[in-house]
């Protein structure tokens, strides 16, 4: 803690010009506050008229939902009229996105950063290496996201997809577990962990350190409350009996042990964990879960929906939020260089590299004109470099799977001492005392192995059904 402090002393101010930045703290949150109210209160949703004569309201809810119906006329109808609605707001957004990018460039000069990245990554004390390596191992690559897109549109009976086929279910329905069985997979999965990991988790279950029923007016979403030190974890989530309910119970699950064995092992000042860090637990959890499901699974139905299941979560995960990283960088960089961006000019710039990451100039997605505007449906870009740890934490989370996988307990027990170590140093350095530097192109590599693995026996289960 003490060391973290000092580091950053190089950044701290004399405190008049301290006191001046933080009474400009609220002037600050603008441009982000103007974007939440835009997109959550003012912007009129549009609704459509479904081919049986159903109609939705597409705010982005509806949108989520829509995005995965099964009627690929009623996808294209989601499509068009969501992203018009946010094209009609283009340059309002593209003010209050610009105005984010200029409060985070003030900071970062006035607290003698090179640039709005590096002040973001000092704060955990991230070397750029680990940003700039992310970056060009996920477009490295891409040849393999592109394999599973083709894939993806011989499942679906399509030439070529198009951006409303992107969410489209493409492999039977999840099946369906208890929430006793979902416990009960959990737990089998975390073996390679250890016995005392496996003790800690079957404890939290049995003493009920969840609330996972549905009930009107319960808090949406999931999420795991360990911040307060010396009191146990709790997680909240809505379990439904699907696949995802069962993986969120694993990812939750996995946060709640990191915050348990950290609280015991740390004291105050070192127990809280970096978000760097704090993906890494949790995503270690499902790919566990995944691949005890493998293990399990009997029939092709069970294995391809499974595949999928995992390969989605790698193209979601990491190339998704690789590609955000990589738009992040360019218009702070284009900012830092003088140039003025408008609304128009973030359409331009994001559809070029969407259709870069997707493969539209080699035939594999179209992606039209109108999908540009997307960047403006992404609330972390009001998070300066937020989104890139998301894919990094699947990256590290894959290796050290990988690591503990092989049964050997030296893996495990550095695996279990990151976990323990809570805030006890650097995340970038804890991270690489058990095992994984993100700063080299090896764990981003082992990550796209992997993905080919699975392409390779979900396209061996597809050729046997002659498709």
């Amino acid at each position: 803690f003490l060391d973290e402090r000092l580091r950053l002393c190089a950044h701290t101010l004399p405190a008049a010009e301290e006191r001046l930045l933080a009474m400009t703290a609220a002037l600050g949150e603008t441009p982000a506050n103007i974007y939440v109210a835009l997109t959550n209160a003012d912007m009129p949703w549009p609704t459509i008229t479904l081919h049986d004569g159903r109609t939705l309201r597409l705010d982005q809810t509806g949108y989520q939902r829509g995005r995965q119906f099964a009627d690929r006329g009623d996808r294209e109808r989601v499509f068009q009229a969501f992203w018009n609605a946010f094209s009609g707001y283009e340059q309002t957004l593209g003010v209050a996105l610009y105005g984010q990018l200029q409060r985070d460039r003030m900071l970062a000069r006035a607290r003698r950063y090179d640039s709005s990245l590096a002040a973001s990554l000092d704060r955990d004390g991230i070397p750029l290496a680990v940003y700039e390596t992310l970056i060009e191992e996920a477009e490295k690559g891409l040849p393999t996201l592109h394999r599973y897109l083709r894939l993806r549109a011989r499942l679906m009976g399509v030439e070529q997809l198009k951006a409303h086929d992107l969410y489209a279910p493409v492999t039977q329905a999840s099946p369906q577990f208890t929430l006793g069985e979902a416990e009960q997979a959990v737990v089998a999965a975390t073996a390679p962990l250890g016995a005392d990991y496996v003790q800690a988790l079957t404890h939290g279950l049995n003493m009920s350190w969840m609330d996972s029923e549905s009930r009107p007016g319960k808090r949406s979403g999931a999420y795991m409350m360990g911040s307060i030190y010396g009191v146990h974890p709790y997680v909240m989530m809505h379990f439904n009996g699907d696949f995802d309910s069962m993986s969120t119970l694993a990812h939750e699950w996995g946060h709640a042990m990191h915050s348990h064995l950290a609280n015991r092992h740390q004291n105050f000042l070192n127990a809280q964990y970096a978000i760097f860090l704090a993906e890494v637990a949790s995503t270690v959890n499902e790919r566990l879960l995944i691949d005890h499901l493998l293990e399990q699974a009997g029939s092709d139905d069970e294995r391809l929906f499974i595949l999928n299941e995992a390969i989605e979560s790698l193209r979601g995960t990491f190339f998704r939020q690789a590609m955000f990283a990589a738009f992040e960088r360019d218009v702070h960089g284009r900012l830092a260089n003088g140039e003025a961006l408008t609304g128009a000019d973030f359409s331009r710039l994001y559809l070029a590299l969407v259709r870069r990451y997707l493969g539209h100039d080699e035939g594999v997605v179209d992606i039209a004109p109108a999908y540009g505007i997307e960047w403006a449906y992404i609330p972390h870009f009001y998070y300066n470099f937020y989104v890139y740890q998301y894919a990094t934490s699947i990256a590290a989370a894959n290796l050290l799977a990988d690591q503990v996988n092989t049964g050997e307990r030296a893996a495990q027990q550095r695996y279990l001492a990151l976990l323990r170590a809570g805030g006890a140093d650097n995340p970038y350095r804890l991270l690489k005392d058990a095992g994984v530097d993100l700063a080299t192109p090896a764990p981003y590599r082992s990550l796209i192995r992997r993905m080919d693995r699975l392409l390779d026996e979900m396209e061996a289960i597809v050729a046997r059904r002659g498709l």
